[in-house]
């Protein structure tokens, strides 16, 4: 019998984490992986774009450290038996040392700038704010249900990553980066 992706079982609202345990699907747990799942997607939206192979399979790697995120934040602490794949500050080193690497080649920041420039770019710039949420999400689910730190601090450092990511782009493609100049 073939595998079918509807269960029926959250018709009624709730939803099973790993363990069991029901929940409302409005619960913050869901919010924060939810809002982890959103942002992977909006990870592949800029890994389809013509960007370079480098920065591609690093996208690929925090797309599997964003699934391990995802599966941490669905599991019920108490009830699961699982074992399930782990975040480590390795991962948030790695960020780190692309973020400088890339950091290397920049043009130095002298102001705020403005989204955009060329469709990539304001990607890149989706998915940063949709990261920054991710972590707000996950810092209201800390305040309820202990979360491991390293999970927020490699949120945190994936929004730097898509900050800095969406300036190399700009550099690759020769687009413009407008800076905010603030009216007075």
């Amino acid at each position: 019998m073939a595998f079918k992706i509807y269960t029926k079982t959250g018709d009624q609202g709730q939803t099973s984490l790993i363990g069991g345990t029901r929940i409302p699907k409005f619960d913050v747990r869901i919010e924060a992986y939810g809002t982890v799942d959103e942002l992977n997607s909006n990870i592949g939206l800029v890994r389809d774009q013509e960007i370079d192979e480098h920065s591609k399979s690093v996208l690929i790697e925090v797309q599997d450290r964003l699934f391990t995120i995802g599966s941490l934040l669905a599991a019920d602490p108490e009830k699961n038996k699982m074992v399930l794949p782990q975040i480590s500050e390795i991962d948030i080193e790695f960020l780190e040392q692309e973020i400088d690497a890339m950091n290397e080649t920049l043009p130095e920041m002298k102001h705020f700038i403005l989204p955009g420039g060329h469709t990539t770019i304001s990607f890149c710039h989706v998915a940063r704010c949709v990261c920054r949420r991710a972590e707000r999400c996950v810092l209201a689910l800390n305040e309820v249900h202990p979360v491991d730190e390293l999970i927020f601090k490699y949120l945190n450092r994936l929004s730097d990553y898509l900050f800095v990511l969406s300036r190399k782009i700009t550099v690759d493609l020769k687009a413009i980066e407008t800076p905010w100049k603030p009216r007075l």
